[in-house]
């Protein structure tokens, strides 16, 4: 589940086991106590159609060489990570706003962009960005993108206060690379930790609510075992060649600290570079950004075992994304895609189409199909999905449409 750090909701299993994914930003109120900082605590689309990663036009620098090197990695990386402060007017009889929350960003240009997660500074009053050298400035904001959990802001400052990080490519990213995560948890300005990637492909719940309720997907996240803890959020993923393939975003835990707040268990998530790579220009460019969408619902992952496929009536070895749910009027539903509506004793409707390839790319997972939409395709393309209906493979087109 994610969720915001600032109210904080905690969900009891069947087995009393605690399972959260929480946003890594800050309250304020946690750095006015000593012990919330000398103490670590913490907590769980037009898109190209070229494999190639677009460019975002005014990122500069080049890739560091460190070769493992972690104290010249820190050295070039460190100055072009900021500090993130949100204020908020608190209560009808103020007229000035306060710092309320904290998290992290990093320079990606000379032209003043930064990036941030949004959930860091939804619905800010003001917005101050401090940096390493000690200088605080007022940020605009530039625009936000709630699917994949980023910002944008724009600051004013002389050119030499600004060091652009140079971007990787995430397509390059492989489970057991070393990476390194800098921020600011619990306030603590420009900390390092270091980690490798431990699984690529993940989902999590985007900032953006669905029309019939929950919310929609967020996909191709990098999981990692670095330490990402509250005010990390926003902050750079870093690999060892210095360039960032990813935005800490959120962390999963099982464990409280003796005061009750979330601990850091080594599950952390971050949004790939590659997606900032697509995402950025666009809200530089409009505020926004459209992402692709099909309209489905599928069935969660760890629902789909020996138990299930039998009761929908499909082969032992069926893999794919299986669909319980149409959005009316989506693209799918045009498309003539099929929900299951034939009652079944797990609860789950069986007759539902099964997807098992889109454009000839094979589906195994639901995952496997959000990463291909969001990194291979735009509004108005159309694609041809390959289902299992009734024991037969169809391709379907279907034109993708834009996430409401």
């Amino acid at each position: 589940m994610t969720m915001k750090i600032r109210s904080i909701m905690i969900i009891v299993a069947a087995m009393a086991l605690i399972s959260v994914t929480i946003s890594c930003s800050i309250p304020a109120d946690w750095l006015q106590n000593p012990a919330a900082t000398e103490t670590p605590t913490s907590s769980d689309q037009p898109a190209p159609i070229s494999s190639e990663p677009s460019a975002i036009p005014t990122v500069s620098g080049e890739a560091l060489m460190v070769d493992g090197d972690l104290t010249n990695l820190y050295q070039h990386v460190n100055p072009g990570v900021v500090t993130i402060w949100r204020y908020d007017t608190i209560g009808s009889t103020h007229e000035e706003s306060f710092p309320t929350g904290q998290g992290s960003g990093f320079v990606i240009d000379l032209e003043g962009y930064i990036i941030t997660n949004q959930h860091v500074i939804d619905g800010a009053d003001e917005i101050e960005v401090d940096f390493p050298s000690g200088l605080k400035v007022w940020a605009e904001l530039v625009g936000t993108d709630p699917d994949s959990d980023l910002a944008v802001l724009k600051v004013n400052v002389p050119e030499n206060e600004l060091v652009p990080l140079p971007l990787g490519d995430s397509d390059k990213v492989r489970v057991g690379d070393f990476v390194v995560a800098i921020g600011n948890p619990f306030g603590l300005s420009g900390t390092m930790t270091v980690g490798i990637i431990s699984a690529i492909g993940r989902t999590l719940n985007s900032e953006n609510p669905a029309p019939g309720g929950g919310r929609f997907a967020a996909g191709d996240i990098i999981q990692t075992d670095a330490a990402i803890n509250p005010g990390n959020s926003g902050g750079p993923l870093i690999n060892m060649h210095g360039e960032v393939i990813g935005v800490n975003r959120a962390i999963r835990s099982e464990s409280f600290t003796v005061r009750g707040d979330i601990a850091n268990s080594g599950v952390g998530f971050a949004i790939p570079i590659n997606i900032i790579r697509q995402v950025v220009p666009k809200i530089i460019e409009n505020g926004s950004y459209d992402y692709p969408y099909l309209g489905i619902v599928s069935l969660s992952g760890d629902l789909w075992n020996l138990k299930t496929i039998e009761a929908l009536g499909l082969p032992s070895d069926a893999i794919g994304a299986y669909i319980t749910g149409i959005a009316l009027g989506g693209p799918a539903e045009e498309a003539g895609i099929r929900s299951g509506s034939q009652s079944t004793s797990i609860g789950i409707f069986a007759g539902g189409d099964l997807i098992i390839a889109i454009d000839d790319q094979p589906v195994r997972r639901f995952s496997e199909l959000l990463s291909y939409i969001i990194n291979h395709t735009q509004v108005d393309q159309v694609v041809i999905l390959t289902i299992l209906r009734d024991g037969e493979e169809l391709d379907i087109p279907l034109t993708i449409g834009a996430r409401p």
